[in-house]
C-alpha cells in the first residue's frame, strides 16, 4: 500500500452581488465569494490537496481561469473530476482535514452539510472528512472581512 499526502490553500475576495458558496453549501450572507468559477474556497483547497498528493499540479492547470468554459463553473464538478482521476490512478481517499478562515459568515452551522457534500463528491464516508473554522481575531485582510481562505490536507492510499 502506498500513502500520499497533499496540501491545498485557496482564498477568494468577498464582494456584493455574488453567492457565498462554501463546501457546496449556499450560505445566506450579505457578501459572496468572487472568482472565475463559483469561488467555493473550501472545495478549491481540497481539490488542490488531492492534486498535490497525486503529483498533478493544481486546479489552475486543469480548470484555468483563462478558459471561458470554466466561467461560473460549479466547483462540485472540479472535485468530481479529481475523484475520477484519483480512481483512474488507483487511489482512494483516506481522509481530509480542512480549515476555513473567516470572520463572517459563521461556518459552524454548516459544517455537517459541507462534510456530507464533500464525502458524496469524493465517494467516501463523511467521517473521513473533517472541517473546522477559525477567525484571524480581526487581523489582516481576512479579519477585515475582505475575503475567506481555506487550507486542506489529504491522505490518499493506493487500492
Amino acid at each position: 500500500m502506498v500513502n500520499k499526502v497533499g496540501h491545498g490553500f485557496d482564498v477568494h475576495p468577498l464582494v456584493k452581488g455574488r453567492k457565498c458558496i462554501i463546501g457546496a453549501v449556499e450560505i445566506d450572507h450579505t457578501l459572496g465569494l468572487d472568482g472565475h468559477s463559483d469561488a467555493d474556497v473550501l472545495i478549491h483547497a481540497i481539490a488542490d490537496a488531492f492534486l498535490g498528493a497525486l503529483g498533478k499540479g493544481d486546479i489552475g492547470h486543469f480548470f484555468s481561469d483563462k478558459d471561458p468554459k470554466n466561467k461560473g463553473l460549479d466547483s462540485r464538478v472540479i472535485l468530481m473530476r479529481i475523484q475520477e482521476m484519483m480512481s483512474e490512478m488507483k487511489f482512494k481517499v483516506s481522509n481530509v482535514d480542512a480549515t476555513i478562515i473567516c470572520e463572517q459568515p459563521k461556518i459552524s452551522p454548516h459544517i455537517f452539510k459541507m462534510q456530507k457534500n464533500i464525502a458524496s463528491l469524493l465517494k467516501c464516508d463523511s467521517n473521513q472528512i473533517n472541517i473546522k473554522a477559525t477567525t484571524t481575531e480581526k487581523l489582516g485582510y481576512l479579519g477585515r472581512e475582505e475575503g475567506i481562505a481555506a487550507h486542506a490536507i489529504c491522505l490518499i492510499e493506493s487500492l
